[in-house]
């Protein structure tokens, strides 16, 4: 079975293949990240979450979480997308989601680790 893990694209890469097969998450650039020095497999940006539900969040995290998780679910359970992360995160036992928000406990990685754990059983 895929190990899944999460981190900050702002945080080093691990050595010795230890990220796995690492995916970029976010349908923006990471601000302050060059191309040469951000290292990733895939830019899956269209499993990232709306504009509009971006936006919307943003304006009020704290409060709005449990709904943004559950928006986003409803996203990625529409999105052909997700069908093919899912068929490349099978490929691989160590797979690593980077995304670019400061919140490191409420952020879209964390719903998207949590639907592709629920596809792949």
């Amino acid at each position: 079975m895929t190990n899944i893990n999460v981190k900050r694209v702002y945080s080093d890469p691990e050595g010795a293949n230890g990220d796995g097969f690492r995916v970029f998450i976010d349908r923006l650039w990471p601000r302050g990240e060059s191309k040469e020095k951000f290292h990733y497999d895939l830019w899956a940006k269209n499993v990232a979450p709306s504009d509009e539900l971006r936006h919307w969040f943003h304006e009020n995290p704290d409060e709005r979480w449990d709904e943004f998780e559950k928006r986003y679910l409803a996203e990625l359970s529409q999105s052909p997308d997700v069908t093919l992360l899912l068929n490349e995160v099978k490929n691989h036992d160590t797979v690593t989601l980077l995304f670019s928000s400061r919140d490191e406990k409420r952020n879209n990685a964390i719903v998207l680790k949590q639907f592709l754990q629920s596809k792949l059983g």
